[in-house]
């Protein structure tokens, strides 16, 4: 394989301004549809709305690759790209009574969607290879995004009391419009609050995304480009310091433990690579360790409380010692019944993987098997979802393309490299694929890296 890559399109029909749009509107998408669906947009025509960002992204792939595909040089992270894609579509097609799936025809559309886009996400920025400006416009992008989202999250959780959630459209997007079955709390995500095992639930920031993890992915990812951009550029401190502690504290009241861990990772990787300034990043990571560690000791002093209907009620009593309403302890620290149920469901579905590697076809994992009614073989890792869609073989494959983006990106631009080795961290417990704002920006940004590190490895310093 060649190491050589060479921009698709000319520079006129490089359509750089969709990565922009999908920054912004990924980070807005779950806010626009709930208010759309609650002003009497349903049905057909909210899905055929929703589907603005499949558009968008075939668009854009057209644009990029049609016109420059003769030009472009492979690379073997690609061939891996492409090969872990091809076993998608075959496991797709495959009747689903060979692997003993029961995913209706839509499951297996929503299944493919959901395996794929990350690579085509990858192939955008490939094709699209940007420049150092354009990257770091994209960039100042995703941290006015991130700062929009955090202030949203800080001000909704004080100031918008969950009642006006219960009545918005937000319960009629998820259920009635996605399918999710969510009982605990009139229709919104259970983890919207803070279950604390009695009747005074704990606010969440859950921002546009109205998911608290969601919303604390894209934080990880700007604080990461935050730390990078104090340690490149040495922006102006009066400026860099509101926005750094605006993003922390967002990323704080989401109380996501493992978006806390994965982002101290992904700050000492950050380190490892960019040695002149590891003492800088080092320090970053413990003053976020230590931050967040007090912080869930002082959760429940700070958070604001809210409170269960009596149906809501009755239904967290019923269920009590399930999964999704099991009863947590705010002040134990990083382990708590939640906690547990991550890494229960983590060895589950790796058992349902290594004793059924065939998998079993594509839409019987996760949140695509729950929305269509299919027995849900493996849910919350991404890793295991995929051993049940794709194979024990597209598991696989998809790991060892991670591994290998992550060599490739890191040492050419580090906030990069770490932010998608934080996700692949994340991954291990949750389904990061089922976050379209991650899989489609932060393969992009990827895809980019890889472009760039081709072109220019040796002169390249990390960032």
């Amino acid at each position: 394989m060649t190491l050589s890559a060479a921009r698709p399109a000319a520079p006129l029909r490089r359509p750089v301004w969709v990565l922009h749009v999908l920054v912004v509107g990924l980070a807005l998408h779950n806010l626009v549809m709930a208010e759309l669906w609650d002003a009497g947009v349903r049905g057909g025509a909210l899905d055929v709305l929703s589907s603005w960002k499949e558009a968008l992204l075939v668009l854009a792939l057209l644009a990029v690759w049609v016109p420059g595909w003769r030009t472009f040089r492979v690379r073997a992270v690609d061939v891996v790209a492409l090969v872990y894609a091809a076993v998608v579509v075959v496991w797709s097609v495959l009747p689903q009574s060979w692997l003993g799936g029961e995913a209706t025809h839509r499951g297996v559309v929503l299944g493919a969607r959901h395996d794929l886009v990350p690579v085509g996400a990858y192939l955008l920025g490939r094709g699209l290879a940007l420049s150092e400006r354009e990257l770091r416009t994209l960039g100042a992008t995703i941290l006015a995004t991130a700062a929009g989202v955090a202030a949203f999250g800080l001000i909704d959780i004080y100031a918008i009391p969950l009642s006006w959630w219960r009545h918005s459209g937000a319960p009629g997007w998820f259920h009635d419009q996605l399918g999710f079955d969510y009982r605990g709390l009139s229709h919104l995500p259970e983890n919207f609050v803070y279950n604390t095992g009695n009747e005074r639930p704990l606010r969440r920031l859950v921002s546009t995304f109205l998911s608290p993890l969601a919303s604390s992915y894209l934080l990880v990812v700007a604080l990461l480009l935050a730390v990078a951009w104090l340690v490149r550029r040495r922006p102006p401190l009066l400026l860099w310091t509101p926005l750094a502690a605006l993003l922390l504290a967002g990323l704080l009241w989401t109380h996501s433990r493992s978006s806390y861990v994965a982002l101290v990772a992904g700050l000492v990787l950050f380190a490892l690579v960019r040695r002149s300034s590891a003492p800088a990043l080092l320090a970053s990571a413990a003053v976020v360790l230590v931050t967040s560690l007090l912080f869930v000791k002082a959760y429940t002093h700070v958070a604001p409380t809210t409170s269960f209907t009596p149906s809501e009620l009755a239904y967290q009593r019923n269920h009590a010692h399930a999964a999704a309403g099991g009863g947590a302890s705010a002040g134990s620290g990083f382990s708590d019944a939640s906690t547990s149920s991550h890494w229960r469901s983590l060895r589950s579905g790796v058992s349902t993987v290594v004793h059924h590697p065939q998998g079993f076809g594509v839409g019987n994992a996760g949140s695509t098997a729950a929305r269509t009614g299919a027995k849900v073989e493996a849910g919350e890792s991404t890793y295991t979802e995929l051993g049940v869609d794709a194979g024990l073989v597209g598991a696989l494959l998809f790991a060892v393309w991670s591994v290998a983006l992550v060599r490739v990106v890191l040492p050419c631009v580090a906030w990069v490299g770490a932010a998608l080795a934080a996700v692949l961290l994340l991954a291990l417990q949750t389904d990061v694929l089922g976050v379209p704002w991650l899989a489609y920006v932060v393969w992009a940004l990827a895809g980019s890296v890889v472009s760039a590190a081709a072109t220019r490895p040796l002169r390249t310093r990390p960032s």
